[in-house]
């Protein structure tokens, strides 16, 4: 990943004890959604709450992308751009989407969502595409 370009990310979140299958599942359903490939991703993307959710460091791995752990100040600083609304995230993460915040707070400078989070069973992933690194 070189700084300083676009950055393409994913942003995860899931429920407690997900399989890394269901993540991957989750990336390939938003990705065909906006008629991109799997190697358009620069890096995936979750909030701190999902740190030791191995499934999403695992999908990771499967893809070889890097997982960027967005900080809660960073989730709530880009909180006003997600588009969809959860009550669930905004009372546990502080956020109304962890998957659209983490895209957007990942992909950086100028980023936009590429749409609204893609619900898939436990799993949602969000597409943000920005600028580079803020």
């Amino acid at each position: 990943m070189e700084l300083g370009k676009a950055m393409m990310v994913a942003g995860i979140g899931c429920r407690k004890g997900v399989m890394a299958r269901d993540v991957r599942a989750a990336i390939e359903t938003a990705l065909e959604a906006h008629g991109l490939p799997k190697t358009a991703l620069s890096a995936l993307a979750t909030g701190e709450m999902k740190r030791d959710e191995q499934a999403i460091f695992l999908a990771g791995r499967d893809l070889d992308l890097p997982v960027l752990v967005v900080s809660d100040d960073a989730l709530q600083t880009v909180s006003s751009g997600t588009i969809s609304q959860s009550e669930w995230s905004q009372a546990h993460a502080g956020t109304p989407s962890v998957s659209e915040a983490s895209a957007l707070a990942a992909a950086g400078k100028e980023a936009k969502l590429l749409g609204p989070r893609t619900v898939l069973g436990p799993v949602t992933c969000a597409i943000a595409l920005g600028g580079g690194p803020k």
